[in-house]
């Protein structure tokens, strides 16, 4: 007689466990507990086994049966369920220590003691983020390009286009990692390439003045100083932009502790940077006696350029546009706008290393032999530019006549051999 549901759900435990047989081979396993377990017994070449279906109320009698009847087709088939059911826990196992999540995080921790703190935290944040919850659970060999188009897409619909190749070379990455350790036979993100993707937009430069514009700004700038009512501090800032070439952030957030105006040097901790990674400004003459001159006013203060309203707070973003627009070159120039004034005049000349100037701005070097002499900076060739750089802009503002690279370029062996190291093109 077969069961129904209501027997099934009245089934009282007992002190020793029974069974309810609902036909097929397929019975219900009442426990002491009140645990209710599906089973089907069934033979395979004259020997006894049996399967599990299931837990009551988890599987229902209805799910169990179905459960019993594709049980039963395998054994039409000459088959062994019990075998295809370890065989199919086997597997799950497998793909589960073979999902993408797995992997990634095994070839973070393999390549993390090689990176920077900052690159390893955001390489796997950007996978936790963006990929982890779309397929990170899935076994690899379930992952197809489609799946990966579909988060590219998802970065491209926010604007987020360089979240996008970083997320679209990190899943290139653990899969390559995967398949050079066996556990992956092909890349599916090996053949998505710009065909495919949105083109990213072009980038909308800040504007800058040409270099025959700077003697006319320098001037009224030096006009408006006299004039001007408001402090000294954004003025100084305003100056320290022109003379060093950073970020406007980085001269914002500028810190008493990171000078060393003994030996005219700066340097602004990787925190505070775009590259994440230390910069040291060598500083001209010119730039230290601006920063001399804040000391009686921000000395005792942790920032040089504190925000008037106090709390810690440094000057706003738009301190500096506002002075620029206050005498007469708003959507002219911008604080940004001195560091391409400063790299097109030096890099004009055609006299001065393009790397030095390179190394000036902080920008990163994928010439591996060139990047290992930049550790040391090349000090004292980038201390003679930038004191070149501050008389050129005194000259300047007064008209008179511009410095000459060949006065101020040091000469020496280490230089010689400088000029033999590869450059990029």
């Amino acid at each position: 007689m077969k069961l129904s549901d209501q027997a099934v759900k009245k089934a009282k435990p007992d002190a020793k466990s029974y069974k309810m047989a609902d036909g097929g081979g397929m019975y219900l396993e009442v426990m002491p507990s009140g645990s209710k377990y599906w089973r089907l017994k069934y033979r395979v070449a004259g020997k006894e086994k049996r399967l599990a279906l299931g837990v009551y109320p988890d599987v229902s009698l209805k799910d169990a049966r179905a459960r019993r009847d594709e049980a039963r087709k395998v054994l039409a088939n000459d088959g062994d369920p019990g075998a295809v059911k370890k065989a199919q826990k086997r597997q799950a196992k497998i793909a589960a220590a073979n999902s993408f999540e797995k992997i990634a995080r095994e070839y973070h921790a393999l390549k993390a003691p090689m990176w920077s703190d900052h690159h390893a935290t955001d390489w796997i944040n950007t996978l936790e983020r963006e990929a982890f919850p779309k397929f990170g659970h899935c076994p690899l060999a379930e992952i197809e390009t489609p799946d990966i188009l579909d988060i590219l897409r998802a970065l491209e619909a926010r604007g987020t286009f360089e979240i996008r190749a970083r997320v679209l070379q990190r899943v290139r990455a653990v899969f390559s990692f995967a398949i050079g350790s066996g556990r992956a036979r092909f890349n599916p993100a090996a053949g998505i390439g710009r065909e495919v993707l949105a083109p990213i937009p072009k980038v909308k430069h800040m504007p800058a003045l040409e270099a025959s514009e700077m003697p006319q700004f320098l001037r009224a700038l030096a006009e408006y100083q006299q004039r001007a009512k408001s402090s000294p501090i954004v003025f100084a800032a305003t100056r320290l932009l022109m003379l060093t070439f950073v970020r406007t952030g980085e001269v914002r957030g500028a810190q008493w502790g990171e000078f060393d105006l003994d030996v005219a040097l700066w340097v602004i901790p990787a925190e505070r940077m775009k590259a994440r990674q230390p910069h040291t400004v060598p500083l001209s003459r010119q730039a230290v006696e601006v920063i001399r001159a804040l000391q009686p006013l921000t000395g005792h203060l942790p920032a040089l350029f504190p925000n008037r309203n106090g709390e810690g707070a440094v000057i706003s973003e738009n301190t500096v546009l506002k002075v620029i627009e206050n005498i007469g070159y708003k959507g002219r120039m911008t604080g940004h706008g001195f560091r391409s004034v400063a790299s097109t005049y030096l890099n004009n000349l055609g006299t001065i290393r393009p790397d030095m100037i390179e190394a000036q701005l902080a920008h990163g070097d994928k010439d591996q032999v060139r990047a290992a002499y930049n550790r040391a900076d090349y000090m004292e060739y980038r201390k003679a530019m930038m004191q070149f750089w501050a008389d050129t802009l005194d000259k300047m503002e007064k008209c008179g006549k511009l410095p000459k690279w060949a006065d101020y370029e040091p000469h020496g062996a280490n230089y010689r051999a400088a000029e033999v190291i590869p450059m990029c093109a």
